[in-house]
């Protein structure tokens, strides 16, 4: 293919020619094509480059100065893109890797914190009953549903606001809001022997709606 084959097509793909973008996949495709596959090692995901290759083309064309051949342009751009899907391919396997650990951690942390909870009574006259009340609160939580249990240990134990608590769970607002209001009413059941009868000062976090 000569210069001025090449100069025609690049003239006709800055006028935005559609015809030109075909001529572009006919002569080029299939080249494109085969040094992908030769990085990729799989077909589906050279087929893929070689489409984000003719459209980079197209895009950029006007970024073409004629230093090199077109198809050296060309193949540089899908050298690069290639590598660009294999870094992206690696990134993402490495990040599916780290993820059960990820879990891990944030359970960890939540029995961290709840193994120590706050100080939710308000009964300074009464240590022994606000210890008991402790406990029976930490082992309250630890039979909640995993469902409701994160959302209550997330607001009324780490302190996130609903906002950074949704975030967290990856669910909406109103979602995280619903299962905390549920988490709380358990709870509540849970705990009615030491709250019956006891006149608390202030309403506690895990209490309030």
């Amino acid at each position: 293919m000569n210069r001025t084959e090449d100069r025609l097509l690049i003239a006709r793909l800055q006028a935005r020619d559609d015809t030109a973008v075909h001529e572009l996949a006919e002569r080029f495709g299939p080249r494109i094509f085969q040094l992908a596959l030769r990085q990729m090692k799989n077909r589906e995901d050279a087929e893929e480059v070689t489409q984000d290759v003719l459209m980079k083309v197209y895009r950029k064309i006007g970024a073409f100065r004629g230093d090199s051949a077109l198809s050296s342009w060309i193949y540089r751009i899908t050298f690069n893109t290639a590598m660009s899907k294999l870094r992206t391919a690696k990134l993402a396997r490495v990040a599916q890797q780290r993820e059960p650990y990820r879990n891990r951690d944030d359970e960890n942390e939540q029995k961290r914190a709840i193994r120590e909870p706050a100080d939710w009574s308000s009964m300074p006259d009464e240590e022994l009953l606000r210890a008991q009340l402790r406990r029976a609160v930490v082992a309250a939580i630890q039979e909640l549903p995993e469902i409701y249990r994160v959302p209550v240990v997330l607001r009324d134990i780490e302190g996130l606001s609903t906002e950074e608590a949704s975030t967290r769970l990856h669910v909406k607002d109103q979602t995280l809001k619903s299962r905390l209001h549920r988490g709380r009413l358990m709870l509540r059941e849970r705990l009615q022997a030491f709250t019956t009868g006891l006149n608390l000062h202030r309403p506690t976090p895990a209490f309030s709606s």
